[in-house]
C-alpha cells in the first residue's frame, strides 16, 4: 500500500526524501501520478489538493495536513466520510510563528514604521521611548501557537492577555472567553494578535466592531488565516486612525491580487503566508508515526475534531 503526496512541486521530492529517511519501506506516490487508486492508504496533502479527488481511493485510511491549519481540508465537499484527518503540531512551526509574532510586535512597539518614514524623509529625529510594561498585548487563540507566542512576549516583559471561545487558563496570562470576554480584552489591547483556527465561528472575527473596541492607535497582527479578517473594515480603521498599523501574513484569496490596497498601504506590513513554513525533516516523524498507527488501528496523533473544526 502507498502514501500519496500532494503539495507544491518544488517541495514534493523533499517530502518524499524525509519520509523515506524514516521508513525506507514506504511506497511514495507523488500527485498527480497516483497510480492504482486502490493502492493508496494515506494522503499527505496541502492546501491546493481537491478533497473530492480523495474519494477515488477506496482503501484510504488516513489524511494528513502538511500544516497546523486544516480549514483547507474542510472546504466543500470536505474529506471523504469516515476517514480520520490529522494535522501537524511541530516544534519548528511553533517556533517560526513565535519569531514572526515577536518581529512584528517589536516592529510596532519600537516605532519602526515611524523611523522608516523619518529615514525616507531624511529627518534625524528621536521619538519618545516606549515602555514595554505599558504595552498591553491581546492574543486571539491560546492553542499551541498562541501559548508559545504568549510565553515569548511575557519573557520580554509585555503584559499579555489571551482570548478563547471556551474558558482556558495560562499561568501569567490574563484570560478571557466568549463574546463578553472578547470585547473586554479588545478594549485593553494595544496590540491585538490573531492566532485562531479558522472555523465558522471565528470567520470575520477581525471586523469593524472589534477594531472599534480597541484603544485608538492600536496595532493588529494576523498570522492565522485570511478568513479571520474583513479587509474593508481594516482599511477603514487604518484610514480613520483607529488602527495605527497592521502586520498580515495571510489573506483571502491567496495570492493576494496585485491591485489589492494592502500592497501599497503605508501602514500595512505584508508577508506571503510565510510566517511559519513546514520543514519536512522536522514534520516527517509524526507523519510516519501516524501512518504506522493507522495501519495498526491505533489512536492517531493530533487528530482533527470536526465538531470544533481543528
Amino acid at each position: 500500500m502507498a502514501v500519496l503526496l500532494s503539495t507544491k512541486p518544488a517541495a514534493m521530492q523533499v517530502w518524499r526524501d524525509a519520509l523515506l529517511a524514516l521508513d525506507p519501506a514506504l511506497e511514495i506516490r507523488m500527485f498527480p501520478d497516483a497510480g492504482d487508486p486502490a493502492g493508496i492508504e494515506a494522503a499527505v496533502v496541502w492546501t491546493s489538493h481537491d478533497m473530492a479527488e480523495l474519494r477515488r481511493y477506496p482503501n484510504l485510511k488516513l489524511i494528513v495536513s502538511m500544516g497546523a491549519g486544516v480549514d483547507h481540508l474542510l472546504r466543500p465537499p470536505g474529506p471523504p466520510p469516515g476517514i480520520p484527518v490529522a494535522r501537524l503540531v511541530d516544534r519548528m512551526l511553533t517556533s517560526q510563528m513565535g519569531e514572526w509574532v515577536l518581529l512584528n510586535v517589536l516592529r510596532f512597539h519600537r516605532q519602526d514604521l515611524e523611523y522608516r518614514a523619518l529615514q525616507s524623509a531624511r529627518i534625524w529625529e528621536e521619538l519618545p521611548a516606549p515602555v514595554t510594561a505599558e504595552r498591553r498585548i491581546g492574543i486571539l487563540g491560546l492553542g499551541e501557537l498562541g501559548r508559545h507566542a504568549a510565553g515569548l512576549l511575557r519573557g520580554l516583559g509585555f503584559p499579555v492577555m489571551g482570548w478563547t471561545r471556551r474558558p482556558r487558563t495560562m499561568e501569567g496570562v490574563e484570560t478571557f472567553h466568549g463574546a463578553e470576554g472578547l470585547a473586554a480584552m479588545a478594549a485593553r489591547s494595544d496590540i491585538l494578535i490573531c492566532l485562531l483556527p479558522l472555523t465558522p465561528e471565528t470567520r470575520g472575527v477581525m471586523n469593524a466592531r472589534l477594531f472599534g473596541l480597541l484603544p485608538p492607535g492600536a496595532f493588529v497582527i494576523n498570522g492565522a488565516r485570511g478568513g479571520h479578517l474583513v479587509d474593508a473594515d481594516l482599511l477603514a480603521a487604518l484610514e480613520a486612525g483607529q488602527v495605527a498599523g497592521a502586520a498580515l501574513d495571510v489573506f483571502q484569496p491567496e495570492p493576494l491580487p496585485p491591485d489589492h490596497p494592502f500592497w501599497g498601504h503605508p501602514k500595512v506590513i505584508m508577508t506571503p503566508h510565510a510566517a511559519s513554513i513546514t520543514i519536512p525533516a522536522s514534520a516527517a516523524p509524526q507523519v510516519v508515526e501516524n501512518i504506522h498507527r493507522a495501519r495498526a488501528g491505533q489512536p492517531l496523533l493530533n487528530l482533527v475534531d470536526f465538531s470544533t473544526g481543528y
